[in-house]
């Protein structure tokens, strides 16, 4: 797919909002378009899915199925959101039974009921992801695809798009939460000043960590430790879970967990007893 000589404007006295633009997409590949808020992201990716036709130029080889998720998923709708993606589904010429798959792999089973007006925003975009995704897209379009999603939702993302790019599909994208560290392989644009140009990937986030929580049986705390920290890993905190607002110190090449923390010994008959 390509722009070419793309400009375009809101209105014919406007100033514009993006000038000579030209720029190709290829099979296979991910873009990522980064600049300003107002800087003419969302515009482009309009521009690609169709949604708006340029000012002079000419978008040419858009695939025929293009799957757009705009930045905020329309939820003024009479529908509900299954209903809604099995009418999707309908309209791209498939069984409506096909979104279930996708009802199911975003976790909107709880939802489908829920009228779209009533879910939130985090949700209504994920049901605005899943009617992308009926119909395997040529060209997968995202505006800002990780505002509002849930954890587990965000890492579904680069998921989605090497799986459309495996296919041989494109996929362009806009991100200002540095979410795109996790899209390797992809190219960068950068929009400013009306212009597009090509752009170095930003640097990953300073603190791109996250905290996860697992539980093991006590007699098994020393030998986890030592495994996630021979992982790589770093672990913050041991908590006995029986007393959740005690925190035990984090057992060194030597040291152990207990029941009672530091002050503990053990009974005659294997018991813990507060020292």
């Amino acid at each position: 797919m390509r722009f070419d000589g793309v400009w375009f404007r809101y209105g014919r006295r406007a100033d514009w909002t993006l000038r000579e633009v030209d720029a190709a997409v290829e099979p296979g590949q991910t873009v990522v378009v980064l600049g300003r808020n107002g800087a003419g992201k969302s515009t482009l990716l309009q521009l690609a899915a169709g949604v708006l036709r340029p000012s002079r130029g000419v978008v040419r080889d858009r695939p025929p199925i293009v799957g757009w998720v705009p930045e905020r998923f329309p939820a003024d709708q009479p529908f509900t959101a299954g209903d809604y993606l099995h009418r999707m589904a309908e309209l791209r010429g498939h069984d409506p039974g096909e979104a279930d798959q996708w009802i199911e792999r975003l976790l909107l089973t709880a939802h489908t009921g829920t009228r779209l007006s009533d879910l939130s925003k985090g949700t209504a975009q994920k049901v605005g992801l899943a009617q992308a995704l009926i119909a395997r897209p040529g060209l997968l379009i995202l505006d800002e695809p990780w505002e509002g999603l849930d954890a587990v939702a965000r890492t579904l993302v680069p998921e989605i798009v090497a799986e459309v790019t495996a296919a041989g599909g494109m996929v362009l994208l806009s991100d200002h939460r540095g979410e795109t560290a996790h899209l390797p392989g992809a190219i960068h644009w950068q929009v400013a000043e009306g212009t597009l140009a090509p752009a170095e990937p930003p640097p990953p986030p300073a603190h791109d960590q996250v905290v996860i929580e697992i539980t093991v049986p006590r007699a098994a705390v020393d030998e986890t430790v030592v495994r996630l920290r021979a992982q790589g890993h770093a672990v913050s905190s041991v908590r006995d879970v029986s007393a959740p607002n005690r925190t035990e110190p984090v057992p060194g090449p030597t040291a152990s967990i207990t029941p009672g923390g530091a002050n503990a010994r053990k009974a005659a008959d294997g018991s813990w007893e507060r020292g």
